[in-house]
């Protein structure tokens, strides 16, 4: 039986990637870095999760020879780098920048009226998630949510299962009586690692990744209600026992 619905959330509540690709952008700016990510380097980049570990990625890529220097200096110039494309995020999220993509807010709001759980589980960063959840259900979001999983609570990034392990834990629930919903390999990966079956919603940054293992791949979850999913879940059941 069905009992929770755990979200990613970039990519897969929201379709945030180009505000936070022009964030990071605006950070470069800001520190007087010589670096510009375009769409398509980006997309390359999104293969390494989370946001400090894909400046790191970039910096050692151009600068190979690149070690700390005092006490950190090279980790110390990641988190203020960070700082700042945070901040310029959270702005545009407020401005107007970023809505939930299709079916997200109807399915949760189905979920919650039948009796399902919703958790979050993702690598972003609890600011991150508060911004984009506050403006789009309100205040009072987190109550929405049984569990929430993010980058404080779970700093090993996916593919690592990591995050939905603790999710899980954090729910009282077994894998088999959930759905997850990611928009890359890696978040599938990390939740089929967990022994979630996995919906998978690709963006146009994630819709080249091999989606092998997910439960079903669909545009997004506008044509998608509880019924679909409790038959698409029953049916995978079924067949695994």
């Amino acid at each position: 039986m069905l009992q929770a619905l755990i979200f990613d959330v970039d990519g897969t509540l929201a379709d945030t990637e180009r505000v936070h690709l022009a964030a990071f952008n605006h950070a470069f700016d800001q520190a007087g870095l010589a670096w510009h990510w375009d769409a398509a380097l980006y997309t390359r980049l999104l293969e390494v999760s989370g946001g400090k570990e894909r400046m790191l990625h970039h910096w050692r890529s151009v600068q190979p020879d690149l070690t700390e220097l005092g006490a950190g200096a090279v980790q110390a110039t990641i988190d203020r780098l960070h700082d700042i494309k945070t901040a310029h995020y959270e702005h545009a999220v407020r401005a107007g920048a970023v809505g939930l993509r299709p079916g997200v807010l109807a399915l949760m709001n189905e979920a919650h009226t039948q009796g399902l759980q919703l958790a979050i589980a993702t690598t972003t960063s609890p600011v991150n998630i508060a911004a984009l959840l506050r403006t789009a259900l309100g205040p009072d979001w987190r109550s929405h949510f049984l569990a929430i999983g993010d980058a404080s609570s779970s700093p090993v990034k996916k593919p690592h299962p990591q995050v939905y392990q603790q999710v899980l834990r954090d729910m009282g629930l077994p894998a088999s009586r959930c759905l997850a919903f990611e928009d890359s390999a890696n978040g599938l990966r990390s939740a089929t690692a967990s022994g979630l079956r996995t919906i998978v919603t690709p963006t146009s940054f994630t819709a080249h990744h091999d989606f092998s293992g997910a439960l079903r791949v669909v545009p997004d979850l506008g044509a998608v209600g509880l019924a679909q999913l409790r038959e698409w879940h029953a049916q995978a059941s079924t067949s695994k026992a």
